[in-house]
């Protein structure tokens, strides 16, 4: 007499053994932006800097005042009808140089770390990959640059050779590679001990090949909330410079040089050519740590709330 073996049951992938659901299985970049979404301030600030970036880039499409052609009859005016915002002492007008003095600001705020970060990966993945005696080297380097304060070298740099959009953008994403390389590295430090860079070796991949295909994208995370704080911190460098009266200059202004005109008026009840511009470079830079800080949240899987 033959038995016959009990057939079991299909499984069922989508349940838990105790009874619970599960759910299908979703991507660490998935979850990751879940997470972001709970986060009101990083939706708050995210609204932030697109309203801000429409307003720089769009608006002057559609608002015509004057910003290139002065009016010498209609100089310090208060915010009137035609004028939201007023007139400064040349007859231009404030909300048209808002959006021109804004378009310089975020264009070398988001060119500077834009390149920083590609140093700083490259400098940083090589680093943590090679070891050694280059590690040594490149760690020691980043922290002679990181003894000299950034502005010091960009107001020399200013100086000497002018500056420009394209200039400011390229020297302050020479020096915010920094702090990356340093982030950078250590994630290339633990993922190089992972079973999937082993076996990509045993494989025959290069060193070019295993820093390109597996250790950068893997350390995306890292590089990611790195780039908001950056934005950050060339907007504030640039406006710095702006008001010391080292950054753009007439025909292209950004934020800091408006500032730094405006703040001289300042005494005679012009508050409009201070306080709009001052407001527009506050809530920019907090809305992009706002950003960051909730990408940290979300990307790390420790920082993720239950």
């Amino acid at each position: 007499m033959t038995s016959v073996a009990p057939s079991l049951p299909p499984l069922d992938i989508t349940r838990a053994p105790e009874g619970g659901e599960i759910g299908p299985i979703q991507s660490g970049w998935r979850l990751a932006a879940r997470e972001f979404a709970k986060n009101r301030l990083a939706i708050i600030g995210l609204a932030i800097l697109v309203f801000f970036v429409i307003f720089c880039f769009l608006g002057p499409l559609i608002y015509h005042g004057n910003v290139i052609n002065s009016n010498l009859a209609a100089t310090n005016l208060p915010p009137v009808v035609g004028h939201p915002l007023g007139t400064t002492n040349q007859g231009f007008d404030e909300l048209g140089l808002l959006m021109t003095g804004g378009q310089a600001s975020l264009e070398v705020g988001f060119c500077a770390a834009f390149i920083g970060i590609v140093i700083g990966a490259i400098v940083g993945a090589v680093a943590g990959l090679v070891g050694g005696f280059i590690d040594s080297i490149l760690m020691r380097l980043v922290d002679v640059f990181l003894s000299i304060p950034i502005l010091f070298v960009v107001l020399i740099i200013a100086v000497r050779y002018g500056a420009s959009v394209l200039g400011l953008s390229a020297i302050i994403g020479c020096y915010t590679w920094l702090v990356p390389a340093r982030l950078v590295r250590g994630e290339v430090l633990t993922l190089r001990e992972r079973d999937f860079v082993a076996a990509a070796r045993i494989a025959g991949a290069s060193r070019r090949r295993l820093i390109a295909r597996h250790l950068i994208p893997n350390a995306l995370g890292v590089m990611i909330v790195n780039v908001t704080f950056n934005v950050a911190d060339a907007i504030l460098l640039v406006a710095a410079l702006g008001y010391l009266g080292f950054g753009l200059h007439y025909p292209t202004q950004d934020w800091g040089d408006m500032l730094s005109n405006g703040i001289q008026y300042m005494q005679d009840g012009y508050w409009w050519l201070v306080y709009p511009v001052g407001a527009c470079i506050v809530v920019v830079v907090m809305a992009c740590n706002l950003i960051g800080d909730a990408l940290r949240d979300s990307l790390d899987v420790r920082l993720r709330r239950r």
